[in-house]
């Protein structure tokens, strides 16, 4: 099979074809039957408002030092399409993925898919054909008519479950978690690694019959500041590193995935030592991500409440920093008011920024809610600046900082992707000593990585 379209131009056929959102898992389908879409490998899928992306890294990590070929479709991308679909660890070619597409395209008819029904059935034909051992699928939004979950699961992971996408979910956890839980199947392992889960997850797992885990019951894990250990249904590891991926409630995370794998022992056995090398090796970028430099820079993909808190959480964590400031971009249809009220406490200077999509806030708007919400903040109201894009608010807080300060981009993929796009910052401080405004404060830079 051949095609002169590439990976770019059928992005931007897909996009002509049904765009916005309209829930629904026939077209999906209908289409995967005629391509013939099948694994012979199991299959993870994951689920959840926040954790997905670590819980599938995690999988993929552990499952590769065990000697396994992996398959990850993960999203959405920070720069580059191609990072949502992975064969044993790299990034696929766009060209080899546009085939894919073209083949999609020979076989839908008359059928018009979204971009993400599309991209969907392009990449799982990739991985079924691509020789893996497991594949790991990462739900988008939600669960039941989302298109990942055209595929039976050999065994579904629900991560933390809060408020997001209530629009399509529902108006609280017990809607959003019934959602959710619609990857599950009748006698397959159900991995649930949220530690308050909503009652609607448990009701429908026992409805259906699944072989449902709860952290507490089912697994569990503990820890002080130098290791911690995880134990499970017959297995117990100690004395373990903490993974690679910094913030405490990655522990959930990685519990939920040495679960997901322990209940799949029978056909992928995995040994102690892929176990803790997988997990200290594990590598995402955007999670709660600390990029060494001057000033220190954090970067973290937190959009909603709970995540926020988290993120609040671990940065306080980090230590004593003089001034922390915040890059700022979500979308509008996000809980702003509550992120805001998780970080404002720990910010002294917000950096407002527009972001490339048209769901995005503005950075005006952004920036009266800030108004609003910290006028009467005890210490004074902080201060507040609007930028056209991420790169140009991080350029901004870079020229406003002092070696000991502190940098987070935060709120969305597109605003740390934002400052992903020219490669990984480094930021450069003021030597030492430099008095204010001298040739040692002058030279304090950004420099793409």
């Amino acid at each position: 099979m051949t095609t002169t379209k590439t990976l770019d131009d059928w992005l931007a056929h897909c996009a002509q074809l049904r765009p916005g959102m309209d829930l629904s898992l026939e077209r999906t389908v209908a289409v995967r039957r005629k391509l013939g879409i099948h694994f012979a490998c199991p299959v993870i899928i994951v689920a959840g408002t926040n954790g997905k992306g670590s819980t599938c890294a995690m999988i993929e990590s552990i499952a590769r030092h065990a000697g396994y070929r992996t398959g990850l479709y993960q999203k959405p991308e920070l720069v580059h399409f191609v990072e949502r679909c992975r064969v044993n660890g790299e990034p696929v070619e766009a060209d080899e993925l546009a085939l894919h597409f073209a083949a999609v395209e020979a076989a839908r008819g008359d059928v018009e898919l979204s971009t993400f029904e599309f991209s969907t059935l392009a990449i799982t034909r990739l991985l079924s054909m691509a020789e893996v051992d497991i594949v790991i699928l990462e739900v988008g939004l939600g669960g039941r008519f989302d298109s990942v979950n055209a595929f039976d699961a050999d065994c579904a992971v629900i991560t933390s479950i809060d408020l997001d996408h209530m629009q399509w979910l529902g108006p609280d956890r017990e809607s959003i978690g019934l959602e959710k839980a619609q990857i599950m199947r009748p006698g397959v392992p159900a991995i649930v690694s949220d530690p308050v889960p909503p009652a609607s997850v448990v009701a429908h797992a026992q409805a259906i019959g699944a072989d449902l885990w709860l952290v507490g019951r089912d697994f569990n894990h503990s820890g002080d500041r130098q290791q911690w250990s995880f134990s499970g249904r017959g297995r117990r590891y100690s004395g373990m590193s903490y993974p690679g991926l910094r913030g405490a409630n990655q522990l959930l995370n990685a519990s939920g995935a040495i679960a997901a794998l322990l209940a799949l022992r029978n056909r992928l056995p995995i040994t102690a030592q892929a176990v803790r090398t997988g997990l200290a090796m594990v590598d995402l970028p955007g999670r709660f991500q600390i990029v060494p430099g001057q000033p220190s820079l954090v970067l973290d993909v937190a959009h909603n409440p709970q995540a926020v808190s988290a993120l609040a959480l671990n940065l306080d964590a980090m230590g004593y920093f003089p001034r922390t400031q915040a890059v700022f971009g979500v979308m509008a249809d996000k809980d702003v008011a509550g992120i805001i009220a998780r970080l404002s406490p720990l910010v002294d200077v917000w950096h407002c920024c527009d972001l490339p999509n048209p769901r995005a806030a503005t950075a005006a708007a952004l920036a009266e809610q800030l108004q609003s919400a910290t006028a009467a903040r005890t210490g004074g109201a902080p201060q507040i600046h609007q930028h056209v894009d991420p790169a140009s608010a991080l350029q901004a807080a870079v020229a406003l900082s002092q070696a000991t300060d502190r940098i987070v981009v935060f709120g969305s993929f597109y605003t740390v992707g934002g400052v992903l796009r020219q490669g990984l910052p480094t930021l450069a401080a003021p030597h030492l000593g430099a008095a204010p405004g001298g040739p040692g404060e002058q030279a304090q830079r950004l420099v793409p990585g």
